[in-house]
C-alpha cells in the first residue's frame, strides 16, 4: 500500500457507463467531483490506493503503435495537461462504453482521478487510477443523539473493495507506461474484459510474474505431464506439490537447479521437467528465468493452487502436509475397493 502522508489527489471526475444491451446508456458528467473535505480526499486515497498493494506490473500495448492503444492516448493527455482531466475522463467512458457490449457486463459508474506525489523507485511521480464501481454495500450509519443513537440502512460504495481498477503511474511512457491491474468480478464472459478489451495490458518481465508463472508451470508438470511418463501415485504427486510449496515460501531467491534438487530428486524427471518447461514457455511465449528474486505477494495469491489434498470419491478430502512414508496405499479384494492406511503418533 502507498503512504497517504505525501500524495495529493489532485481532481476526480465521474461518469456512469450502461450496458446498452441492456438498455442502460452512457451519462456523463459536466463537471469534476467536489473534494471540499480533507476526511473524504484521504477515504478516497485509501479507496484508490490499498489496492494496489504488491500487485503485479503491466503497461498498455497495441499490436502496431502504443499511441493507438486509447487508454494510451486519453491518459497521456490527462499527464501532459492536467485541465483536460474531465474531458479525457469523458472519452475514457465513452471508450469504455463502446466496448461494453456483452450483456453480462454489468454497468457502473467509471471514476478517473488523477494524483500526483506518488513514490516510485526512489523519486515522486504523477499517476491515474481508473475504476469502475458495479456493486453496492449496505451499511448501517449510527447517529448521537440527545437522548440516545439511531441505526439507519445506507446503501453505498464499499471503501475496502475496488470492483475493478488500474492504477498508471507517469514513467516509462515510450514503453507504455507502469501499472497496476484489479479485477475482483471477472468470471465468465467478463474474464479479461477489463485488462484486455478495456485497458489491453500486457504483463511486464518482473518478480511478481517470474514467480507467478514458475508456480503455475510446476503445477502444471506435476498434475498433469507426470502421470503421463511415470507411474505414480496421487500421494507421491502431493509430495511433488508440497516441495515445491515449500520452496517458495522459504526462499528469497529462486535458483533453478536447487529448486528442481529439492523438488525432483530424480535426474530423469528433471530432465523431463526441463523439456516440459521449454515447450511451456514457447506456447504461451514466456521467459522463464533460472534465477529471479521470489514474489511473496505472488506466493501468497497463488498458494491455493498448490493445494495437498487427497480427495477420494466423495466421502473424503485428507489434506497431506508432512512425511509421505506415513500414509500407504492398498486393494482390499473382498470389498474391491482402494484404501489408504495413515500412521500417526497422536491425535489432536
Amino acid at each position: 500500500m502507498y503512504l497517504l502522508n505525501d500524495i495529493q489527489l489532485q481532481g476526480l471526475a465521474t461518469h456512469y457507463v450502461g450496458n446498452t444491451a441492456a438498455g442502460d446508456q452512457l451519462t456523463l458528467s459536466k463537471s469534476l467531483v467536489a473534494l471540499d473535505s480533507e476526511e473524504l480526499k484521504q477515504a478516497l486515497l485509501h479507496f484508490f490506493l490499498q489496492p494496489f498493494k504488491d500487485l503485479a506490473s503491466y503497461k498498455l500495448w497495441h499490436p502496431t503503435d502504443n499511441a493507438l492503444n486509447e487508454v494510451y492516448h486519453f491518459v497521456s493527455a490527462i499527464f501532459e495537461q492536467p485541465e483536460t482531466l474531465l474531458r479525457e475522463s469523458a472519452n475514457l467512458a465513452r471508450h469504455l462504453s463502446d466496448i461494453t457490449t456483452l450483456p453480462q457486463i454489468k454497468s457502473g459508474e467509471l471514476h478517473v482521478a488523477y494524483f500526483s506525489g506518488i513514490p516510485y523507485q526512489g523519486k515522486m511521480t504523477e499517476a491515474i487510477g481508473i475504476c469502475k464501481t458495479e456493486s453496492r454495500s449496505n451499511y448501517l450509519r449510527l447517529d448521537a443523539l440527545k437522548n440516545g443513537y439511531q441505526f439507519s440502512p445506507e446503501e453505498g460504495i464499499n471503501p475496502e473493495k475496488m470492483d475493478k481498477g488500474c492504477l498508471i503511474l507517469n514513467v516509462e511512457k515510450e514503453d507504455g507506461y507502469v501499472l497496476h491491474v484489479v479485477d475482483r468480478t471477472a468470471k465468465g464472459g467478463e474474464a479479461q474484459f477489463w485488462k484486455d478489451t478495456f485497458l489491453k495490458v500486457w504483463a511486464l518481465n518482473d518478480d511478481y510474474h517470474a514467480t507467478e508463472n514458475y508456480l503455475r508451470m510446476s503445477k502444471e508438470f506435476i498434475v498433469a505431464q507426470v502421470p503421463e511418463e511415470y507411474e505414480v501415485e496421487r500421494v507421491q504427486q502431493i509430495e511433488m506439490l508440497n516441495k515445491s510449496a515449500e520452496y517458495f515460501k522459504k526462499n528469497e531467491q529462486f535458483e533453478k537447479a536447487k529448486f528442481e534438487e529439492e523438488v525432483f530428486t530424480d535426474p530423469e524427471l528433471i530432465q523431463s521437467f526441463r523439456n516440459f518447461e521449454q515447450q511451456y514457455a514457447q506456447e504461451r511465449d514466456l521467459v522463464l528465468d533460472d534465477e529471479f528474486e521470489i514474489s511473496g505477494a505472488a506466493v501468497k495469491k497463488n498458494a491455493r493452487m498448490l493445494k495437498s489434498v487427497l480427495k477420494l470419491d466423495k466421502n473424503f478430502h485428507v489434506y497431506v502436509h508432512g512425511n509421505r512414508e506415513l500414509i500407504e496405499r492398498g486393494f482390499d479384494p473382498k470389498t474391491g475397493l482402494h484404501f489408504y492406511k495413515i500412521y500417526f503418533e497422536e491425535e489432536n
